[in-house]
């Protein structure tokens, strides 16, 4: 049985949950597909938003994927780049992780950006003081839907499965936390649907993480915090 001094953790998706940047990111790929001469409907590309690059590529290139993959990665991050200054954070965030770690959770933000977009996503979030740990690229070999990021993120708070709950705005963000066993929060934030989200596992599914705050005595957050004792 599980201590229930042991310490807690909430961990956060950052890109379309805590910062306002999934639809730079259709914007960059659908410009990368224009000027590849590649026919793609942006709706399809909005669907993938959150997926492992890779898988997000193999599901719109199809059988030219092999061809185009490279060109595409460079001339989407060059797109992306160039959007860095509309990158804002999301209502709420801020103040959602501050009061998290003011009762005493540990904050990790979890995610597979590269390098250089975690530098930049982390610079708009500014909430360096109300974080515990961050996960990158570098930590994982696959994104999600897969669960690595999860794992490295429950590794790096030092908490099991059962103490954390997972927040996000897509689809693969609830799988992954299912795939690790973590209790996955969903917000609207993204563009999916409250019924995507509860089908992939959501326990419950707010308008945003402002309203995440707003509830957050009454949810599985507040749950979990009054379980440490």
């Amino acid at each position: 049985m599980t201590d229930n001094a042991s310490p807690i953790a909430v961990l956060f998706d950052i890109d379309g949950t805590l910062v306002d940047s999934n639809y730079l990111h259709v914007d960059s790929w659908s410009r990368t597909f224009a000027e590849m001469g590649v026919d793609v409907d942006t709706w399809r590309i909005h669907r993938g938003i959150g997926l492992d690059s890779a898988k997000l590529l193999d599901e719109l290139l199809a059988d030219r994927v092999d061809e185009l993959r490279d060109e595409a990665k460079a001339k989407h991050s060059a797109h992306y780049e160039r959007s860095i200054d509309r990158l804002r954070p999301i209502h709420g965030g801020r103040e959602l992780l501050a009061r998290l770690t003011g009762d005493g959770v540990r904050v990790v933000l979890a995610t597979s950006a590269p390098g250089n977009e975690l530098e930049q996503l982390l610079r708009v979030l500014d909430v360096d003081e109300s974080v515990y740990a961050v996960t990158s690229s570098e930590d994982v070999e696959t994104a999600k839907p897969e669960l690595d990021v999860i794992q490295v993120a429950l590794e790096k708070a030092g908490v099991p499965a059962e103490r954390a709950v997972m927040i996000g705005d897509a689809r693969w963000d609830g799988i992954a936390a299912r795939r690790a066993g973590v209790t996955f929060v969903g917000v609207l934030t993204g563009g999916m649907s409250s019924d995507e989200l509860r089908d992939v596992g959501a326990v419950v599914v707010y308008d945003s993480v402002a309203e995440v705050l707003d509830g957050l005595d009454d949810g599985p957050i507040g749950e979990l915090v009054r379980s440490v004792g």
